[in-house]
C-alpha cells in the first residue's frame, strides 16, 4: 500500500512539473484562471490530499514494521524523510500559502506579484517530484535489499 500511495503522490507531482514550462508562459488572468479551476480535486477535500496524506502516514507505519530490519529500515527512513519534507514541510511553507493568494484572484484581479508566486508554486512542485521520486526509489530498496541473494527464481521459458 506504501508504494501505491507514494507512486500516486508521485505521479500528482509529475504532473505539475510537466506543465511547468507551459505555465510559465501564461499571462496572468490565464494563471490565475486555471489555478482557480484545474486543480479542485488535487487539494483537500479531494483525492489529491487523501493521496498525499495517505502516502506520508503509510510510509510512517511501514517505517515502524521494519525498524528492527536492517538495511530496509534505513532505506524506508530515507523514504519517509523525503515525503516529510515534500508534505507537510515544502507544501505548507511554500505551495499552500500560493494557493490562498491565488484563490482570492480572478483573471480582472490578477494578485500584483503573481510572477513570484508562479514561480514559488511550480518550482515548489518540481522540487516535490524529485523529494517523492527519490523517497520512492528508497521505498522501493528497501524491499529489494530484503530479497537473499539465493533466492529461489522461477524462469518462465
Amino acid at each position: 500500500m506504501t508504494l501505491i500511495f507514494v507512486a500516486l503522490f508521485m505521479g500528482l507531482e509529475f504532473s505539475h512539473t510537466l506543465e511547468l514550462p507551459a505555465k510559465m508562459q501564461y499571462d496572468g488572468p490565464l494563471y490565475v484562471t486555471l489555478q482557480n479551476t484545474l486543480y479542485q480535486y488535487f487539494g483537500a477535500p479531494g483525492p489529491g490530499a487523501l493521496i498525499t496524506l495517505g502516502a506520508l502516514l503509510f510510509a510512517i507505519v511501514l517505517l515502524f514494521v521494519v525498524r528492527k530490519r536492517r538495511p530496509a529500515f534505513y532505506w524506508t527512513l530515507l523514504g519517509t524523510i523525503c515525503l516529510a519534507i515534500a508534505f507537510p514541510v515544502v507544501f505548507f511553507l511554500l505551495i499552500e500559502p500560493v494557493n490562498v493568494v491565488i484563490s482570492q484572484g480572478t483573471p480582472a484581479s490578477v494578485p500584483a506579484n503573481w510572477m513570484r508566486l508562479r514561480n514559488q508554486w511550480e518550482y515548489s512542485h518540481a522540487a516535490n517530484f524529485v523529494l517523492s521520486l527519490v523517497g520512492f526509489s528508497a521505498l522501493v530498496l528497501s524491499i529489494l535489499c530484503e530479497v537473499p541473494a539465493n533466492y529461489p527464481r522461477n524462469r518462465v521459458t
